[in-house]
């Protein structure tokens, strides 16, 4: 299972690119493969990701903006989810992927588990 992060490397908005830089360096640091898909490169990367966010979690008006996470195919959440996902330790799950042993998540969720 690959991780893609959808980003726009000529985003104008540095909010934008500071998500953008917390969401893969996040992924980076924790060892966790992902791939990059620029919607600012590729057409078909911005039509993909387009497409593929979920009605409930594109904006009111207008389109999602990046940075979007999949799992394979398999939605994630935007930037807001993620920072959500990492206050609480559960980012793995976040991501569909199982926490390594040893840590935070996977601690977390050892002492939720009835003995």
């Amino acid at each position: 299972m690959v991780i893609k992060v959808y980003i726009a490397s000529s985003s104008g908005s540095s909010a934008i690119k500071k998500q953008q830089q917390d969401v893969m360096g996040f992924l980076a640091v924790n060892k966790i493969e992902f791939e990059e898909c620029d919607i600012a490169a590729s057409e078909d990367n911005r039509k993909w990701m387009r497409e593929n966010v979920p009605e409930d979690s594109r904006p009111i008006t207008g389109n999602p903006l990046p940075p979007q996470i999949f799992n394979e195919e398999q939605y994630c959440g935007n930037y807001e989810a993620f920072f959500d996902a990492r206050e609480d330790h559960a980012v793995y799950a976040f991501l569909g992927l199982t926490a390594p042993p040893g840590s935070k998540e996977a601690q977390a969720l050892a002492r939720q588990e009835p003995q």
